[in-house]
């Protein structure tokens, strides 16, 4: 049974390929035209296709994904495996559903922070009862390299680069030592402040950022960058 699984985010369209419980592949989308999803499906030919998106997209995609499988649309209807006793389920986005349902999936019986490292930084707190109870959201790296470049008069944008300094020696390190070390101290302080409210769960690190920071965290995770299309298996899963 191969499953397709779509994940459209502010800076990526992307997509996943399950054969079974196995995930096989990960690739970019170029666009999201009907013309582009009728050729993938073509060649992938999945019994099941789902999609999760926080962006505008083309509607006749959907329409497509229907016709050449069972296509389910994650949106605040969808049946998830957990509930959200605390909060507003139809404000929460569909990525995150996606990655609670993915921690609930391949990490139960246990409380999970999950944080999502994408165009935002998500904070995303499942507990063991399967009740996602709310999180953060905070300015993801691209955007805080962006917004320097923005918001100043003479600051360059800078390309994100992993093997910066503690004191950077130029402007290009300084603001690398700046966004990407700040946003570790980040990251680990609020793992820190979790912490104190409970005292066991797991740290489940993933997103298109998460290389930059799973050697730079203090705080023991499991880094898994494909957290969010396991979550859109599982979802596709309990909706057929």
């Amino acid at each position: 049974m191969v499953t397709l699984c779509f994940d459209f985010g502010n800076t990526r369209l992307k997509y996943a390929v399950f054969n079974g419980r196995e995930l096989q592949s990960v690739e970019v989308l170029d666009d999201a035209e009907p013309g582009t999803i009728d050729r993938l499906v073509q060649q992938i030919q999945p019994q099941k296709s789902i999609l999760s998106s926080v962006i505008n997209h083309n509607k006749e995609m959907e329409r497509v994904l229907a016709e050449h499988s069972k296509f389910h649309l994650l949106t605040n209807l969808t049946k998830l495996p957990f509930t959200a006793p605390v909060t507003k389920p139809e404000t929460i986005g569909a990525d995150r559903l996606a990655l609670s349902a993915g921690a609930t999936a391949f990490f139960p019986g246990k409380h999970n922070l999950v944080i999502g490292l994408g165009t935002c930084i998500t904070y995303n707190f499942i507990s063991k009862y399967n009740q996602f109870l709310g999180g953060g959201i905070s300015p993801g790296m691209e955007m805080r390299l962006k917004s320097l470049r923005d918001y100043t008069a003479k600051l360059p944008l800078v390309k994100a680069d992993w093997n910066f300094p503690l004191m950077g020696y130029d402007t290009k390190t300084n603001i690398t030592s700046g966004v990407i070390l700040g946003m570790a101290k980040e990251i680990d302080g609020i793992i820190d402040a979790y912490s104190e409210r409970y005292n066991n769960f797991n740290v489940l690190l993933t997103g298109g950022d998460s290389p930059y920071f799973a050697q730079v965290l203090k705080n023991k995770i499991f880094a898994d960058p494909h957290l969010i299309y396991k979550g859109l298996y599982a979802i596709s899963e309990y909706n057929n």
